[in-house]
């Protein structure tokens, strides 16, 4: 499965991707905007997950909407996953130590498709 190595691959290998370590956890932003970042879980997270709350590493990403976010936690439900905090607002929680690589990868690039300047994400779909 994966880790914060394996994020930080995927995510410097898209164009003008910033890695940042701010307040000491991880954030990637592309065009001034943040498209991915280590999101521990807070206190009121793990009493409303209950046995649910991952006890390993979690990471945020940007989706294009609700909906998808909506599918993606009825499809892999050991996998992805959201709290009240991110009620209505369209990123999803990623258990990173249960996310096989390919899914990162298709992941982490839908997030900075989402938040990167229209001009490059093209330019990036058309050079692919």
């Amino acid at each position: 499965m994966a880790g914060w190595d394996d994020v930080g691959r995927i995510a410097r290998g898209l164009p003008e991707v910033l890695e940042e370590n701010g307040r000491g956890y991880l954030a990637w932003q592309v065009g001034k905007k943040g498209f991915a970042w280590e999101r521990p879980l807070r206190k009121g997270d793990l009493e409303a997950l209950g046995e649910r709350a991952p006890a390993g590493p979690v990471l945020c990403a940007y989706v294009p909407d609700v909906g998808v976010k909506d599918v993606l936690i009825a499809d892999d439900p050991a996998v992805f996953f959201t709290t009240a905090h991110f009620k209505g607002f369209p990123a999803i929680l990623v258990e990173l130590d249960r996310v096989d690589l390919p899914t990162l990868d298709e992941v982490l690039t839908e997030a900075w498709l989402c938040r990167a300047p229209k001009r490059l994400a093209k330019a990036w779909l058309e050079s692919g």
